[in-house]
């Protein structure tokens, strides 16, 4: 049975990995950090929605053989509605991904330098990080050998160690589980909690994984008996990494009068109260965390460039490998060399609360088509739950916008 379960694990793990990136772990860190356990009940949400909108995704993958952008490209008719549609997408997936992989390389250092203290390398006049280019040849090569199965089955090892480690480290600190489980089912609202509750789910539903889910399915399944097999691992990943974003934010809860502003104090602040151990496996975990998502980002902007553009999704033709590298290789000079692109990323947060809200109506209308999916389009219950949660996605989109530019 566990045998029969490994064998139809598919994409399910690499869109958890995907959405449990260092800037996941920084948010969750500040909501148990200042809000204890009583946002817990916002990653419930963010569970239920993210479970939901890549079940669709998944869907559409397996029944069209084709990705995301592909069917986008596809069923917009307009000239200029598909170039419109087109750039904003490419602005924020292709963009946005090369500014946070600079983030995600260096929470992935951040991990390893807790453990192994700050390493540079000299290089003429310029001092790099010797970890970021560790990691971002680890990526480079796994994203250059173009093998699905080996990519699974790296990221699947680098989400089984994270999840293992975070887990852990919720434990060590010993959680009022009467608390917890309040928590989890009794909606907290105030002024104070507003943004981080956005910013839970905004960290959680992303954009970039629908194209990612629906480019990967194709490459694990290929019949349309196989949906029940794409279901099931989809919310197996998906509640498993929000399992980890909760006890990440049950492990921050643990501090008290530590100030904490990353997920690197949270690895500090937890060492008066339970020894190295739960520094050692916070700092594993944050590693694991780094670099799965060092390496998706890359992948899923290649797959959206290749959908939008008309090219090949091969794995292995020149122009898909064109696009990963130039994400990876920005990614590790500004992680490297400690550039902060604020701009960049702030362009890609409008982008991304853009590009959500229009990503998941156009998901919802193309669920609906029968010419596209047959018989396995959406459900009365399915359109209910979608809707809903276009309602919520919008509400985030303005509000990200809003605070980016400093209105809220």
């Amino acid at each position: 049975m566990i045998k029969s379960w490994f064998k139809n694990i598919g994409p399910g793990p690499l869109v958890a990995a995907a959405f449990i990136g260092p800037g996941t772990v920084t948010v969750c860190t500040l909501a148990g950090v200042n809000f204890g356990f009583s946002l817990l009940w916002a990653m419930v949400l963010s569970i239920v929605a993210t479970i939901v909108l890549q079940e669709m995704a998944a869907r559409l993958g397996i029944v069209s053989q084709k990705g995301l952008s592909e069917v986008i490209r596809s069923q917009i008719s307009n000239p200029l509605l598909r170039v419109a549609a087109i750039i904003l997408i490419l602005s924020a997936i292709v963009v946005g991904n090369a500014a946070y992989e600079a983030g995600n390389i260096s929470g992935s250092v951040l991990g390893l330098e807790n453990l192994f203290g700050v390493q540079v390398v000299v290089i003429g006049a310029v001092k790099l990080n010797l970890f970021s280019l560790l990691i971002g040849i680890v990526a480079f090569v796994l994203l250059y050998i173009g093998n699905y199965k080996i990519l699974e089955k790296a990221l699947i090892s680098l989400v089984i160690l994270m999840s293992f480690a975070f887990l852990i480290t919720a434990v060590m600190t010993k959680p009022n589980l009467s608390k917890v489980l309040r928590g989890l089912f009794i909606p907290d609202f105030s002024g104070n909690n507003l943004l981080t509750i956005i910013a839970l789910v905004g960290t959680t539903v992303v954009p970039y994984n629908l194209f990612l889910h629906a480019s990967l399915v194709k490459e694990k399944w290929k019949s349309e008996t196989d949906l029940k097999f794409a279901r099931k691992d989809t919310v197996i990943a998906v509640v498993l990494g929000g399992v980890v974003s909760m006890c990440i934010m049950i492990s921050a809860a643990a501090i008290k009068t530590f100030e904490v502003s990353s997920a690197a104090d949270l690895a500090k602040g937890l060492e008066p109260l339970f020894g190295n151990y739960a520094s050692l496996f916070l700092s594993v975990g944050l590693f694991a965390a780094g670099i799965t998502s060092a390496i998706t980002a890359p992948l899923a902007a290649a797959y959206v460039a290749s959908g939008c553009l008309g090219w090949s999704s091969n794995m292995k033709t020149k122009r898909f490998r064109m696009v990963w590298v130039f994400i990876l290789v920005l990614g590790v000079l500004f992680s490297s060399v400690g550039f902060k692109s604020i701009e960049i990323i702030k362009f890609a947060q409008v982008a991304n609360g853009l590009l959500l809200p229009v990503v998941s109506g156009f998901l919802l209308w193309i669920m609906n088509k029968s010419l596209i999916l047959g018989k396995y389009k959406n459900s009365l219950l399915q359109n209910v739950f979608g809707f809903a949660i276009l309602v919520i996605v919008m509400f985030l989109g303005v509000k990200s916008i809003l605070k980016v530019f400093s209105f809220i």
